[in-house]
C-alpha cells in the first residue's frame, strides 16, 4: 500500500532527550515512564516505553530519541503518554530505540 506524502506529513516526528526515566511498576508489561524534552516549541513530555529488555534506567538519561509528538494522549494504566517514542524489534521482538546518529537540537523535525 502507498500514501501521498501529504499523509506522512501529517505525522509529527520530533527528536527529544532523556531528562528522567522512571520505574513503571504498575504496566501490564514491563515498561518504564519517560520525559522528553523537545525544546521550546513542543516542551516536555511524557511516555511509557517497553524499553527494560535493552535498556537500563540510567542508561537512558541523556539519550535522544525520536517521538510521534501529535498523537492524541494515551492513558496507560495510571500513567498518561503524551507522545509515542520509536522504536525498532531486534530478533526477538524487544525494542531498539530510534535516534539520531550525531547530536542534533532538541525538537528538530524529522523529514
Amino acid at each position: 500500500m502507498t500514501i501521498p506524502y501529504g499523509t506522512f506529513a501529517q505525522v509529527d516526528i520530533r527528536v527529544g532527550t532523556i531528562v528522567a526515566a522512571d520505574p513503571f511498576p504498575e504496566a501490564r508489561r514491563p515498561a518504564y515512564k519517560l520525559t522528553v524534552d523537545f525544546g521550546p516549541e513542543i516542551g516536555v513530555k511524557r511516555s511509557s516505553a517497553q524499553l527494560t529488555a535493552n535498556y537500563a534506567l540510567e542508561a537512558l538519561v541523556g539519550r535522544q530519541v525520536a517521538a510521534v509528538v501529535n498523537f492524541a494522549p494515551r492513558q496507560i494504566g495510571p500513567f498518561l503518554s503524551e507522545v509515542l517514542v520509536l522504536g525498532f524489534p531486534d530478533v526477538v521482538g524487544a525494542v531498539v530505540l530510534v535516534a539520531p546518529d550525531k547530536p542534533v537540537a532538541n525538537g528538530g523535525k524529522l523529514f
